[in-house]
């Protein structure tokens, strides 16, 4: 006989309806007004989100870019990195933030995480530093910065570059300053399931320093430092003005939507703080969770998540398959190390439903059918 439990309700991972039914005039109109003036790439649109976005990140500059990919990457090679360089960064981010280093031609090089966090330990950084090492690459994951004082530390006392992947964290901060202010430069993805996300692919890299933000608006726009006027050779990784009139609208909304994913992630840990077999995730009191994502750690992950998905919950895996275990870096040194943290994460996380619109119902029915699925498996 079936244990399977009906499903009673549909409760999404992620519902962008929701966010956009609200928006939807305003939304209109932005798009309108980029149709009416026809500057689809580069102009206004994208000049007027960069000084916002830049306010916004208590930066001096924002170069949109076309992804969050891009923005790393561009950020990094404005900075010199290249063939011959390593650059650190953490072992459990998405590919994105490898590609970003290995197509700018330096070397990845991986370190496991804090237990706790799941951030880059800034103790095992020290460690993996060679002769090689340019530059270190910490990512804020889920939406909580990295211990970017001790990581700044060691980039002071090493003559390193310290940059942010700071993709899934619009909007948090460490210690009163903006994620994405405070290491050289910073990349941001705008793609449409972020805190702040656009209609498409999207991204900004971020930077206080006049020579990186010249050098990457050069990359992003073949070279040019005037139309027809190629200083380099450079790449088509312009963000278009669509996608900057959309962020434009959504960003005035920003911090509400981040301050109601803490209020959802307080509810989350408040019921599910007395569940011995679920690891909720630490949010460290000397900085501020954007809650991108609401990642617990369960055993039997697997049959766990089934079971959810039965009585019509949807969950999401961030990320079920370590990047030294990619098939695309079978070559890469680091394929052969252990990084036993990210290891067991990988096959115990879970990202619970996570976005501004839920309701406290809907938490509720998640908490229960996740503590009746952990007991059960």
């Amino acid at each position: 006989m079936s244990t399977a439990i009906a499903a009673t309700r549909k409760i999404s991972f992620l519902d962008l309806k929701k966010q956009l039914a609200p928006l939807r005039p305003e939304i209109d109109d932005a798009i309108r007004q980029v149709l009416d003036n026809t500057s689809f790439i580069n102009g206004p649109f994208v000049s007027k989100f960069e000084a916002e976005f830049a306010k916004y990140c208590h930066t001096r500059f924002c170069v949109g870019m076309n992804s969050g990919t891009d923005a790393l990457r561009f950020a990094l090679m404005a900075a010199g990195i290249g063939p011959g360089d390593e650059v650190i960064t953490a072992a459990n981010t998405f590919i994105a933030t490898t590609e970003a280093i290995s197509q700018c031609g330096a070397t990845p090089v991986l370190v496991d995480v804090r237990p706790d966090t799941f951030l880059i330990d800034p103790a095992q950084v020290e460690r993996k530093i060679t002769p090689k090492t340019r530059a270190l690459l910490p990512v804020h994951l889920y939406g909580q910065p990295a211990d970017m004082d001790e990581l700044a530390e060691i980039a002071k006392r090493r003559n390193l570059l310290l940059f942010e992947d700071a993709c899934q964290a619009h909007g948090s901060e460490y210690k009163g300053k903006r994620a994405g202010s405070i290491g050289l430069a910073s990349g941001f993805s705008f793609y449409p399931g972020k805190n702040l996300g656009a209609f498409g692919d999207a991204g900004s890299a971020n930077t206080n320093d006049p020579e990186i933000e010249r050098k990457m608006r050069l990359l992003k726009d073949h070279g040019q430092s005037q139309k027809y006027v190629h200083d380099i050779e450079g790449y088509n990784g312009r963000l278009d003005a669509l996608q900057a009139a959309v962020l434009s609208v959504k960003l005035k909304h920003l911090d509400s939507w981040n301050a109601a994913r803490r209020r959802n992630a307080a509810m989350y840990a408040e019921r599910l703080k007395n569940s011995p077999q679920i690891q909720l995730p630490v949010a460290l009191p000397d900085r501020t969770h954007a809650f991108h994502l609401f990642v617990v750690h369960v055993k039997n992950r697997d049959a766990v998540r089934t079971g959810l998905a039965e009585m019509g919950i949807d969950t999401g895996l961030h990320y079920p398959i370590p990047l030294h275990q990619q098939k695309a870096y079978a070559a890469m040194p680091f394929a052969k190390e252990k990084f036993p943290v990210t290891e067991k994460s990988a096959a115990e996380m879970l990202s619970l439903p996570m976005f501004a619109e839920l309701s406290e119902s809907d938490i509720d029915y998640v908490c229960d059918g996740l503590k009746r699925m952990t007991a059960k498996n």
